[in-house]
C-alpha cells in the first residue's frame, strides 16, 4: 500500500543523459557494409579430432564463398574414405561423373540453342486425334528358359540369335482400337518394360522391344498422331541410347577411375570395344530399314568407343539410309531424329546436317505426289492440315543447320527455298527456325515471298503469324515499319474464321505497341473489337485476347496515355467471364501498382481503375479462398496509396469515403482506408503546425467520425482494438479529446469480448500474448489521455482494471498479474511532477492537477487494489506445480519495486526482501538473472543519491541451485 505514497520521484531529462549509450567516433576507411566480404583461406597442412588447424599459407578471395568447404575442396573426407571401402558409393560417384559429363555434353551447343524437350510438350498437345490406334506389343519368348547350369557359351549364344529370329517371326500381340491416352500409356509401359529388361540384364529383350517400338514409326494409319507418336516413340530410343552407352562406359572404368570426359578410343579398353562392336552388329542385323536406322542413330554416341572419326562417318551413310524411306513424312521425321542425335553428340559436324536438309528439298516435291494425295483422300486429311504435320520436323532441322551458322549460308538456304514451287511449309519453317534478327532485316523480301505463295496449300495467316512472331523478337529496318505492318494487316483483317484471326492478331498487336503510337494501337484494338464482337466469337479466344491486354499494358504502362486510347475499355467489356475478367483486372493492376511512380489525381486514371477495382471486389463471394482475397486486398490498396489530391484534403476524404462504399466486403482494404483517414488527419495537423482553425478542426473530426464508424464492421477483434487505439491517439494529437476519449472507452469496451483463442495464420493460438501486448500500449496512451471532467478521476484506467479483474483468465497463465504489474509502472509515472512524454497542445494530468494531494490519493487507492491482487495471486501459486511460476513472477514484481519505488521506506524496502527470497526459495530461482540485478543495484549504490541501496545489496542473499 505504501507503493505509489513512496514511488520513486524521477528527473527523465537527467536520467537520460547519464543512461544514453556513448557514442564512439568511427573510422570507417575502406568498409562499406554493401562491399563484398573478403574471406581469408587457410590452407592446412594438419588436421586434429578437434578441429584445429596448422595454417602453411593463406590467400585472400573477394567473392562470397564458404571458407569450411574451400579447405575440403568441395569434398567430403568422411565420403571419400567410405567410397573406398563401399561399391555402392563407387557406383553412385561414376553416376555423379556421367551427370556432369551429360551436361557438359548438353552444353557444348550453348544455352542460346533451343532444346528439343522444350518443344516436347507443345508438340503433344498440339497433335491429337480421336481416332482409335492401334500397337503392336512384344510377348517375349520361353525358349532357352530350361537350360541347364552346365550349359556352355556356345549354348548361350545360340539362344540369343533364336531370340532376335523369334521377333522377326512375330512373337507379339496386336492391340486394336486404342484411344490416345491408351496409346500413350502403352507406349510408356514398353519404356518402362525397357528400363527393367535393362536392370534385370535381358539385354536382348531390352532391343526387341526398341526394334518393335521404332517398328510402329513406320505406321501412318492415323496420320494426324503422328508428330506426337514420333515424340513418345523417340523417348524410349534416348533411353535406350542412354543405357548402352553408360553400360559400356562402366566398362571402361579401371581402379574405379572412370574416362576423362573428352577420352580417346585407345583408352578404352579391348572388352568394352567388343561389347560395343557387338551392338552395333546386332543392330546391322535389323533386317527392316525403319528400325535399323532409328536404333543405330540412338547409338550414335558410342562410336566414340571405337575411332575418333566413328561419328563423322556413320552420320553421312545414315543420312543416305533415309533415301530409302518413300513416305515424305515418316522420311522428314527421321532425319528431324538424325539432326536431334547429331547436334547432341557432334554438333560442329554441320556438314552432314545441312546436306540432310538438301537431301529434304530434292524430294520436297513428293508431298504433292499422287501416292501421298491418295493417302489423304483415303484418310480425309486436307492439304492445309497435312503441311503442319511436317512443321516440327522442318522447324527442327533448320534450327539445327540455323545455329550459329554464318549469314552466307542462310542467305543461300532461303534462295534455294524461293526456287521451288508451294513453298509456304519451307518458308514458315525458315522463319520459325532461322534468327530474328535475320528475318527481320529482310521483312519485305519475306513479305514478298508470301504474296506469291499458294493460298490453297499451307495458310497464308500462318506465314504472317511466324513473321510477327520474328519481329516481336528484333525491329524491322525503320523505313519500312509503317509498310509492314499495313501487309500484314491487309491479310490479317481479310481472316473470315474468328480463331484464325485473333491468332494472327495477337502476335502483329505486339509489333504495333512497340513501335508505333496510340492511333495505330487504337486503331487495331478497334479491328479486334469488331472480328471477335459478331456471334459472341470473343468467348472461344479469351487467352489470345488476355494476352493482348498483356502486351498492351507491356509497352504502353503510362496510364494516362493507355486510358486515353478509346478502344481500350470497349475492348475489356468483351471479358464477360468473370474468372477470365478478373484475371484480366488483376493484370492492369499489378502493372499499375509496378509502373506508376507517381501518385495521381487524374478523373481518367482514377474512374477507370476504380471500375477495374470494383470488378475485383465484386467476385468476391463465400466460396473465395483466403489467399485470393488477400490478393485482390493488396492489389486495391496499391491503388488507394497511389491516390493523392495534394493540398485538397476534402476531396482525399470524398474519395475515401466512395472506396469504402465501393470495397466493404475485404476487411484489409478497411483496415488501408482507415489508416489513410488518420494519415490525412496528421497531414492536416502538420500543414496547421497544431493550430487548426475552426475549418480544419470540423474537418479534422470528419476523418475521426470516418474511422469511429468504420471500425466496428471489422471482423478480426485485435484488428479493431489496435485501430480504437491508433485512431484515438490521433484525436489526441488533433486535440479531438471527447473523440479520443470515445475510441478509449470503445477499445475498454471491446476487451471482454477477446477471445481465448484466435486465427493467426490459418492456425488457432491463445491470445493472453496478443492482449497483454495490446495493453501494455495502452497504459503508455493513457499516460498522456487528460481526465474527463464529469467522469470523475483516472476513469478509463479505473475502467480497463474492471474489464481485466473481470475478465476469464487461463488457470495456468499469469498474464493477469503481469498486466497489474504494468498497470504499476503507468501509476508510478503518474505522480511524478512532469510526464515522461505529452502530447503537443493538450494538457495531461500532471498540468490538470498539478501534484494535487487528492488526485494522488486517488492513485494510491487504485495502487493498493492492485498491489494486494498481485500477492493474492502470489499466494496461490504455493502449491508444488506452480513453485517455478511463483519464483518467477516473485522476481519480475522485485524488478518492478526496484524501478519504481522509493526504497528508502522501511516497508517498501523490506517487501522487495520478502520477493527476493521468495524468488528463490524453493530452487527455482533463474540464478543468472538474480546475479546481474544484485551486480546492477551495487552499481547504482555508488551514485550519490542511490546509497541506500547499498544496505539493500546486503540484504539480498544468494542461495545456490543446490
Amino acid at each position: 500500500s505504501c507503493f505509489l505514497r513512496h514511488a520513486r520521484s524521477r528527473n527523465y531529462v537527467s536520467e537520460s543523459e547519464v543512461y544514453k549509450l556513448e557514442s564512439v567516433p568511427l573510422d570507417f576507411g575502406d568498409y562499406h557494409p554493401l562491399k563484398p566480404i573478403t574471406v581469408t583461406e587457410s590452407k592446412t597442412k594438419k588436421m586434429s579430432r578437434k578441429g584445429s588447424t596448422s595454417s602453411t599459407s593463406s590467400s585472400s578471395s573477394s567473392s562470397m564463398m564458404d571458407p569450411l568447404s574451400s579447405v575440403l575442396d568441395g569434398t567430403d573426407p568422411l565420403s571419400l574414405f567410405a567410397a573406398a571401402a563401399d561399391p555402392v558409393i563407387t557406383t553412385a560417384t561414376m553416376d555423379n561423373t556421367r551427370k556432369k559429363r551429360d551436361k557438359d555434353d548438353s552444353s557444348a551447343v550453348g544455352s542460346d540453342f533451343e532444346p528439343w524437350s522444350s518443344k516436347r510438350g507443345e508438340i503433344l498437345a498440339r497433335y491429337t486425334t480421336t481416332e482409335k490406334l492401334s500397337i503392336n506389343l512384344y510377348m517375349g519368348s520361353e525358349k532357352g528358359k530350361a537350360t541347364t547350369t552346365g550349359s556352355a557359351v556356345s549354348e548361350k549364344v545360340r539362344t540369343r540369335l533364336e531370340e532376335l529370329d523369334d521377333l522377326e517371326e512375330g512373337s507379339q500381340k496386336e492391340l486394336l482400337n486404342l484411344t490416345q491416352q491408351d496409346y500413350m500409356n502403352r507406349i510408356e509401359e514398353l519404356n518402362q518394360s525397357l528400363k527393367d529388361a535393362w536392370s534385370s540384364d535381358q539385354k536382348v529383350k531390352a532391343l526387341k522391344i526398341v526394334i518393335q517400338c521404332s517398328k510402329l514409326l513406320s505406321d501412318t494409319t492415323v496420320i494426324q498422331f503422328y508428330p506426337s507418336k514420333f515424340v513418345l516413340i523417340t523417348d524410349i530410343l534416348d533411353t535406350f541410347g542412354k543405357l548402352v552407352y553408360e553400360r559400356i562406359l562402366s566398362m571402361c572404368m579401371d581402379n574405379r577411375v572412370s574416362l576423362s570426359d573428352n577420352f580417346s578410343p585407345e583408352s578404352v579398353n579391348d572388352t568394352a570395344k567388343e561389347t560395343c562392336l557387338n551392338w552395333f552388329f546386332k543392330i546391322a542385323s535389323i533386317r527392316e530399314l525403319i528400325p535399323r536406322f532409328y536404333v543405330e542413330a540412338a547409338i550414335l554416341k558410342c562410336n566414340k568407343f571405337l575411332s575418333k572419326t566413328g561419328i563423322s562417318e556413320c552420320l553421312p551413310r545414315l543420312t543416305s539410309m533415309i533415301r530409302g524411306i518413300g513416305d515424305p513424312l515418316v522420311a522428314v521425321y527421321a532425319r528431324a531424329y538424325l539432326c536431334r542425335v547429331g547436334m547432341e553428340v557432334a554438333p560442329q559436324l554441320k556438314e552432314s546436317l545441312n546436306k540432310n536438309f538438301f537431301d529434304f528439298l530434292l524430294t520436297f516435291k513428293q508431298i504433292h505426289g499422287d501416292t501421298v494425295q491418295n493417302q489423304l483422300v483415303v484418310q480425309c486429311v486436307e492439304i492445309p492440315l497435312y503441311l503442319t504435320l511436317y512443321s516440327p520436323a522442318i522447324d527442327w532441322i533448320l534450327q539445327c543447320i540455323a545455329y550459329r551458322a554464318p549469314e552466307v549460308l542462310l542467305t543461300e538456304m532461303m534462295e534455294r527455298c524461293k526456287k521451288l514451287g508451294n513453298n509456304a511449309l519451307l518458308l514458315n519453317s525458315v522463319m520459325s527456325a532461322f534468327r530474328a534478327e535475320f528475318i527481320a532485316a529482310r521483312s519485305m523480301d519475306f513479305i514478298g515471298m508470301i504474296k506469291e505463295c499458294d493460298e490453297s496449300g499451307f495458310p497464308k495467316h500462318l506465314l504472317f503469324r511466324s513473321l510477327g512472331l520474328n519481329l516481336a523478337l528484333a525491329d524491322p529496318p525503320e523505313n519500312d515499319r509503317l509498310q509492314i505492318l499495313n501487309e500484314a494487316w491487309k491479310v490479317i483483317t481479310k481472316l473470315k474464321n474468328p480463331q484464325d484471326y485473333i491468332n494472327c492478331a495477337e502476335v502483329w498487336v505486339e509489333y504495333t505497341c512497340r513501335h508505333f503510337k496510340k492511333r495505330e494501337v487504337n486503331t487495331v484494338l478497334a479491328d479486334v473489337i469488331k472480328h471477335m464482337t459478331p456471334d459472341r466469337a470473343f468467348e472461344d479466344a479469351y487467352p489470345q485476347l488476355q494476352s493482348i491486354i498483356q502486351k498492351v499494358i507491356t509497352y504502353i504502362y503510362d496510364f494516362s496515355l493507355l486510358f486515353s486510347v478509346e478502344k481500350f475499355l470497349p475492348f475489356l467489356d468483351m471479358f464477360q467471364k468473370e474468372n477470365v475478367r478478373v484475371e484480366v483486372c488483376k493484370c492492369i493492376m499489378e502493372s499499375f501498382i509496378k509502373h506508376q511512380q507517381e501518385s495521381t489525381k487524374d478523373p481518367v486514371i482514377l474512374n477507370a481503375l476504380l471500375h477495374i477495382c470494383k470488378t475485383m471486389h465484386d467476385s468476391v463471394n463465400a466460396l473465395t479462398l483466403e489467399d485470393e482475397k488477400r490478393m485482390l486486398a493488396a492489389l486495391i490498396n496499391g491503388f488507394i496509396k497511389m491516390v493523392s489530391f495534394g493540398r485538397d484534403f476534402e476531396q482525399q476524404l470524398s474519395f475515401y469515403v466512395e472506396a469504402r462504399s465501393m470495397f466493404c466486403n475485404l476487411e484489409p482494404v478497411l483496415v488501408q482506408l482507415i489508416h489513410s483517414v488518420n494519415q490525412l488527419a496528421m497531414e492536416t495537423r502538420k500543414v496547421m503546425k497544431g493550430n487548426h482553425s475552426r475549418k480544419t478542426a470540423a474537418f479534422v473530426r470528419a476523418c475521426v467520425a470516418f474511422c469511429f464508424i468504420t471500425i466496428p464492421s471489422l471482423s478480426s477483434i485485435f484488428t479493431r482494438l489496435n485501430l480504437y487505439l491508433h485512431s484515438g491517439q490521433v484525436a489526441l494529437a488533433n486535440q479531438c479529446l471527447s473523440q479520443a476519449d470515445a475510441f478509449f472507452k470503445a477499445a475498454v469496451s471491446l476487451v471482454p469480448e477477446v477471445p481465448k483463442m484466435i486465427s493467426v495464420d490459418g492456425k488457432m493460438r491463445p491470445s493472453d500474448a496478443f492482449l497483454l501486448e495490446f495493453l501494455c500500449n495502452f497504459f503508455s496512451t493513457l499516460l498522456v489521455v487528460p481526465d474527463h471532467p464529469e467522469q470523475g478521476v483516472l476513469f478509463l484506467v479505473r475502467g480497463l482494471l474492471n474489464v481485466i479483474q473481470d475478465y476469464t483468465w487461463e488457470d495456468n497463465s499469469d498474464d493477469k498479474v503481469r498486466i497489474y504489474t504494468n498497470v504499476l509502472h503507468l501509476l508510478s509515472a503518474m505522480t511524478q511532477e512532469t510526464y515522461i512524454y505529452h502530447v503537443d497542445k493538450v494538457d495531461s494530468n500532471d498540468t490538470l492537477y498539478g501534484g494535487d494531494s487528492k488526485f494522488l490519493a486517488e492513485i494510491n487507492k487504485l495502487c493498493e487494489t492492485v498491489i494486494a491482487q498481485i500477492l493474492d495471486h502470489l499466494k496461490t501459486l504455493g502449491k508444488e506445480e506452480t513453485l517455478k511460476r511463483q519464483s518467477q513472477l516473485a522476481l519480475y514484481f522485485f524488478n518492478t519495486i526496484l524501478a519504481h519505488g522509493d526504497l528508502r521506506n522501511n516497508k517498501l524496502n523490506q517487501l522487495s526482501v520478502n520477493l527476493w527470497n521468495l524468488a528463490q526459495k524453493h530452487g527455482f530461482a533463474d540464478t543468472k538473472t538474480m546475479v546481474k540485478t544484485l551486480e546492477y543495484i551495487r552499481r547504482r549504490s555508488k551514485q550519490p543519491e542511490m546509497s541506500h541501496f547499498t544496505d539493500l545489496a546486503l540484504r539480498l542473499p544468494l542461495q545456490s541451485r543446490t
